[in-house]
């Protein structure tokens, strides 16, 4: 996979103007189209693809 398609927590927080565990929060409940999270044992790993989310935010290039 393209290292460019995936978006941090961090990253897409700030463009979002929110806290990281807003968007941690919204990707658990699935509230959020571009991303998704995984649970594994008590470890959650989150996954957000760049292009969908720039793209529903407005700010696609």
């Amino acid at each position: 996979m393209n290292p460019d398609v995936r978006m941090s927590v961090k990253e897409c927080a700030k463009i979002m103007g929110v806290s990281e565990q807003f968007v941690r929060v919204g990707l658990q409940q699935g509230l959020f189209s571009w991303g998704y999270v995984i649970k594994l044992s008590t470890h959650y790993t989150y996954f957000i693809n760049r292009h969908k989310f720039l793209e529903e935010m407005g700010l696609n290039k």
